[in-house]
């Protein structure tokens, strides 16, 4: 025992294969491959005659650490790699400006840019942006991040050397609205720009400028202190999205500037925003809005709710988060399932809505298919039971902290035939039996529960193993503004921050995951 066979062993399929391509056996000339490259130790190089675009596709099927490992076996494959390679990420520490001009000669094909520096380190200034620029003029996409030594001459320049940008994305640095300025005036392919914590955008900064011919698709505004500087760019009559989150100030005069019956808006995210019904009243006006946000906005209530859905039919995705003050409630949602028959997808987080208002919903709104309860003590398994009955589209649903039992899960399971996916999560009356049951019954249904022992815990679905999904625990309550809150220590204003950082909910991540899902399928 453990010792090597005596007899030699014979040889695998794969060594028979490699062997009878030795120059012994193969004549290079009869294959087509008169050019091959003879290497040391007599073997030939078979890519020789490949094309370089071959080789540069099969390198995309590559993950970065392996593809570098490939540009480093020749100067042949590391030409190929540097040629096409369009999409590069940069630790943007100032540490590198020595490197950038002999990086850049080797990847001069870069459409696609990152630089990313951490809080910690000195960020590459406006020298090394200029820089980048001029070596790589045909960029279209370019996100920085950290970096917080670039200054408003230095986007400028870069402006003027990359004009045909069409993403930027700039998220904790410190130029500002002259900066962008120059961007929106140079750049005038640009269709999408999302910016997030840009010091330079304070109290006293000019207002962004709309340019006649801009293109501009997409804009993204977060935490910002004075966000109403691109009141302009809200206006534009080419926008189709719009996403404004925890940013200072009132927004519902901003809402209003967009030109009534001319807007091109389609989709509208607000979360945590000084909006009331005014706001709403605004967006009504805007008439192909197909998906609308309305995320802890505690100044909306019914009455916006209820003139968004008379006058925007085309109405597709909803969700609404009523937070704590919960002032949408039936009445707008009744609206909702009499005007909009389109609608598609439904999240309802912290709305304590009824039989009344759901029974309308699903008799009403024949094509929904993607539906999220979250949070609301209204909710029973008389509701569940009224939507597995009319229901007949539905085909995910995800139900979170709401007074259910087996009986509503087992009705829902019973009554829409075309259910694929559920996911029930802190239902405290919901037992673990309940599995059993719906794989006995619904054998192709993906089922997705936590019990009292799992909650927290990473779940494998043994349905569906093609991936993991994480329960993800809401973050404790944080005090609002102007409350008081207790505890003054270090401890207290740790838990504060991270309460904050962990806004995210299992509802984001799970549609999220849903739509990548259902993309990939279409494609």
């Amino acid at each position: 025992m453990g010792q090597a066979p005596s007899s030699p062993t014979e040889p695998s399929g794969r060594d028979t294969y490699f062997r009878l391509l030795s120059p012994e056996f193969v004549d290079c000339e009869s294959f087509g491959f008169g050019n091959v490259v003879v290497v040391a130790g007599g073997d030939y190089d078979l890519t020789g005659d490949l094309p370089g675009d071959c080789i540069a596709h099969i390198f995309q099927f590559l993950n970065a650490g392996d593809r570098k490992r490939c540009s480093l076996v020749c100067k042949r494959w590391l030409f190929i790699d540097g040629q096409n390679r369009y999409r590069l990420s940069l630790d943007a520490r100032a540490e590198i400006l020595p490197f950038l001009s002999n990086m850049f000669n080797r990847f001069d094909s870069v459409t696609k840019l990152t630089l990313r520096c951490d809080r910690k380190s000195l960020s590459l200034s406006d020298e090394a942006l200029v820089m980048v620029s001029v070596r790589c003029s045909n960029l279209t996409r370019v996100k920085l991040r950290g970096c917080r030594e670039v200054t408003d001459l230095g986007m400028e320049s870069f402006a003027r050397n990359c004009k045909k940008l069409r993403k930027l994305s700039c998220c904790s640095c410190n130029f500002g609205t002259k900066g962008l300025n120059a961007i929106l005036e140079h750049c005038k392919f640009l269709e999408e720009l999302s910016v997030k914590r840009i010091r330079g955008i304070h109290e006293s900064a000019e207002p962004i400028q709309l340019r006649s011919s801009s293109s501009l698709r997409s804009i993204c505004l977060k935490e910002l202190v004075n966000g109403q500087v691109f009141e302009s760019l809200v206006a534009s009559r080419t926008l189709k999205k719009l996403k404004i989150i925890h940013c200072l100030g009132n927004w519902d005069n901003v809402l209003q500037m967009n030109g009534v019956g001319s807007s091109s808006l389609t989709e509208i995210h607000l979360e945590r925003l000084q909006v009331s019904d005014v706001g709403l009243y605004a967006i009504s006006k805007y008439p192909n809005v197909e998906t609308l946000h309305i995320l802890k906005t505690p100044e909306c209530s019914n009455l916006g709710l209820v003139r968004v859905a008379e006058r925007c039919k085309l109405l597709r995705k909803l969700h609404i988060d009523g937070w704590r003050f919960k002032r949408i409630g039936d009445e707008g949602l009744m609206a909702v399932a009499k005007h909009c028959l389109n609608l598609q997808e439904l999240v309802l987080i912290s709305v304590n809505a009824t039989h009344k208002s759901l029974s309308a919903i699903a008799l009403n709104c024949g094509k929904l298919e993607r539906l999220a309860l979250c949070g609301s003590g209204t909710i029973g398994d008389t509701e569940i039971a009224c939507i597995a009955e009319k229901c007949v589209a539905l085909r995910k649903f995800c139900i979170k902290g709401c007074p259910i039992s087996d009986v509503g899960i087992k009705a829902l399971a019973l009554g829409c035939p075309k259910l694929v996916k559920l996911k029930v999560k802190k239902c405290e009356e919901v037992t673990g039996e309940v599995r059993e049951w719906l794989r006995e019954q619904r054998k192709t249904l993906v089922v997705s529960l936590d019990d009292d022992e799992t909650k927290g815990a990473v779940m494998v679905n043994e349905d569906d193993r093609r991936g993991l999904e994480t329960v993800v625990e809401d973050p404790a309550p944080v005090a609002g503004v102007g409350a008081e809150v207790v505890g003054v220590g270090r401890l207290a204003m740790f838990k504060t921050k991270l309460g904050l950082l962990a806004g995210k909910n299992l509802v984001a991540s799970t549609f999220r995951r849903w739509s990548q899902s259902e993309a990939t399928s279409s494609t």
